[in-house]
């Protein structure tokens, strides 16, 4: 089942050129994973609550291969590129699969909760 990694950053005013090289390199740890950019350095349509400046949503092909690119020493290497200089949070997460209903969920937890 496809994972994502996402990113809820907050970019300084100025960017520090650490930042740029993370850039320049995070595809090359992606690749060997099977990750992909989804969403990167795109404007978010805020409509309801409040949002950072930046989203990032990187899809892997499962939960395994989002953790070992996390865990990987070319990635682990690069990671202070960005963290010492852009504020943020990152989570590994599971997408749900094609024939999800939220119907089901719903009913599941209203269950659940009548226990």
């Amino acid at each position: 089942m496809t994972a994502y990694a996402i990113g809820n950053l907050r970019p300084p005013a100025r960017v520090d050129e650490d930042v740029f090289v993370y850039m320049e390199r995070i595809q090359s740890t992606l690749d060997s994973f099977g990750g992909r950019f989804l969403v990167h350095n795109q404007a978010v349509e805020i409509r309801e609550g409040a949002w950072p400046e930046a989203l990032v949503i990187i899809e892997f092909p499962a939960i395994e291969e989002a953790r070992a690119w996390y865990a990987s020493p070319a990635y682990q290497a690069l990671i202070p590129l960005r963290t010492d200089h852009i504020a943020g949070d990152v989570v590994l997460v599971d997408g749900v699969g094609s024939d999800y209903d939220p119907g089901r969920t719903a009913a599941a937890l209203r269950a659940s909760a009548a226990a």
